[in-house]
């Protein structure tokens, strides 16, 4: 049974790659593997919902990946989310293509009658990637240290657009952004 459904957007490789060695570290160190173990692929989260039907956003993503250009992105801070998943990421540096790109995308869904939850209004919104979940407490310093060793910022673009369903994550569908073809 899905837990839920999640529209992501994905980097370029090199971009994804300082993302994996974040992953990694945090892995080795053995602070976090959730990621890993989940299976899922270094990205944005633009939008998410338990319940979602994938056939009738799979055209609606489509058609607005086409319109879309590749999006530069620069990560350029570590933060921590105030629940209780310990979730640790990167922060996008705010840009205002960044912020339209995550609107558009909610506007076009809404005409389509998806309800937008509250977290992802766009007065709500706060872009990040996560590097770790489930971080114990207890070892939440030394993640933020680990992360603090990274080379900041790490720059590169987000080049194509997801929905995934999980836990764990299954790709459902993607495309290339300003491209008509499937990726």
């Amino acid at each position: 049974m899905s837990e839920g459904y999640a529209i992501e957007l994905y980097f370029d490789p090199a971009l994804e790659n300082q993302v994996l060695k974040a992953w990694n570290v945090l892995a080795r160190r053995q602070i976090s593997t959730q990621l890993i173990e989940i299976e899922s692929r270094p990205h944005i989260t633009l939008f998410s919902s338990p319940f979602i039907e994938p056939a009738k956003l799979e055209n609606v993503i489509r058609t607005f990946a086409s319109k879309q250009e590749p999006l530069a992105l620069s990560f350029s801070s570590i933060g921590s989310l105030p629940n209780d998943n310990n979730v640790l990421f990167l922060s996008p540096t705010p840009s205002v293509s960044l912020l339209q790109f995550q609107s558009q995308l909610c506007e076009a869904m809404k005409k389509e009658g998806v309800e937008i939850g509250e977290e992802y209004r766009t007065d709500c919104w706060v872009p990040y990637c996560a590097v770790a979940q489930e971080v114990p407490k207890t070892r939440m310093a030394e993640a933020f240290c680990v992360l603090r060793d990274l080379k900041l910022p790490v720059a590169g673009y987000a080049m194509d657009i997801g929905l995934v369903e999980f836990s764990p994550v299954r790709e459902l569908f993607s495309f290339v952004l300003g491209n008509t073809v499937e990726a």
